[in-house]
């Protein structure tokens, strides 16, 4: 979930986590020659049964689509963010150092990457346009068909090489992998389990639902001024949610350098956190259940998540046995290192290419 930087340690949500801009990515990052754009969806339905006359998807991509005799579409994958990240967040070093570079697995002279924001993220149609809380209850069935559409009808991909995604990506990934199962070649779920989100994972998002519309200041979401007690619980539950122990512990290993660090997280967070966006953001999951198709997928699946994972911890031994339920799966947990960074470890790739190689190795075998 959500945007961050080498130096975040609680990498897992938003940008107000990271405050990186594209200036500093084009500083830190490799040169990459990138192409951003918006694709309208006019009258897309979504499964509340709401309709949105407008739907904005915007969009970044790298590279140049290669067909083959028959014109298909041979090179393209779309590598999805979290809750509260953007497509830009893969551009930054612990990503794109790794993926994107001249002769890495990912090279855009040979790939063609999309990176989408998703409905009510980045620069895509979201709660804080104006909509406020009158916005369409989005769900992750609904985020994964507009990506469909940006893929097939904004960009005339009619196949995809490689379906990764991160956290809420990860989890749009197995829908990817159920609804379109002849759509791509392999799918790379990184940072999240195939089941309902229940127990700890859901309930630190509760705390965050229950925090905003608990706020005075929240108004049923038609407020003027930010509900900034709801939203600094938000905060102090995604620094939690995002964090990683033994890094925490590194770099700030004194109680004031602790203290200082969180007052520096929420202020950053408050200042630019919307707290409709981030209702919608969390509410998203609410319906998210793959557990029951996931013999449909029939692609090999790459699934990697870390030991560090406050979110997806390994103790409670889901993921073993849901793979189980897929034909050409394998799951595997990292274990705790330097290279690791709790759940937001999904973005250092670093940690995980060698998997990566493998599953693009296995997929193209034909």
């Amino acid at each position: 979930m959500f945007n961050f930087l080498s130096k975040c340690v609680a990498a897992t949500f938003t940008s107000a986590i990271c405050f990186a801009v594209t200036a500093a990515i084009a500083q830190s990052a490799p040169a990459l020659t990138t192409r951003e754009g918006d694709f309208v969806v006019h009258d897309f339905k979504f499964r509340s049964g709401e309709t949105m006359p407008a739907l904005k998807l915007h969009y970044t991509t790298l590279g140049t689509p290669k067909r083959d005799a028959d014109g298909h579409v041979t090179n393209a994958v779309i590598v999805m963010h979290g809750t509260g990240g953007d497509g830009h967040q893969f551009l930054r070093p612990q990503f794109a150092n790794v993926l994107f570079a001249p002769g890495s697995l990912l090279d855009p002279a040979k790939m063609y990457i999309i990176l989408p924001d998703g409905i009510g993220h980045g620069k895509s149609s979201k709660p804080s346009d104006g909509l406020h809380a009158r916005f369409p209850k989005y769900d992750y069935d609904d985020m994964v068909a507009a990506q469909y559409a940006l893929v097939t009808k904004g960009l005339g991909v009619d196949h995809l090489r490689l379906v990764m995604g991160t956290s809420m990506g990860c989890m749009h990934s197995f829908v990817w992998g159920e609804v379109y199962p002849s759509f791509m070649d392999a799918l790379m779920p990184l940072a999240c389990q195939a089941v309902p989100i229940a127990g700890r994972n859901r309930a630190w998002r509760k705390m965050i639902i229950d925090g905003i519309i608990n706020d005075p200041a929240w108004q049923g979401g038609d407020y003027k001024v930010q509900p900034q007690q709801g939203l600094r619980i938000a905060a102090d539950m995604l620094l939690i949610a995002g964090s990683a122990s033994h890094q925490l512990q590194k770099e700030y290993p004194t109680r004031d350098a602790a203290d200082a660090y969180v007052g520096e997280y929420v202020k950053k967070d408050l200042a630019t956190l919307d707290a409709n966006d981030v209702l919608y953001q969390i509410s998203a999951s609410r319906d998210y259940d793959p557990s029951a198709n996931l013999d449909k997928i029939t692609v090999p699946v790459m699934w990697v998540n870390s030991a560090d994972d406050f979110i997806n911890p390994p103790e409670i031994k889901i993921a073993e046995e849901q793979v189980k339920k897929i034909k050409n799966g394998r799951y595997v947990v990292i274990p705790v290192s330097d290279q690791t960074h709790g759940h937001g470890t999904h973005t250092y790739a670093a940690a995980w290419q060698s998997y990566l190689a493998e599953l693009l190795k296995e997929s193209g075998k034909k």
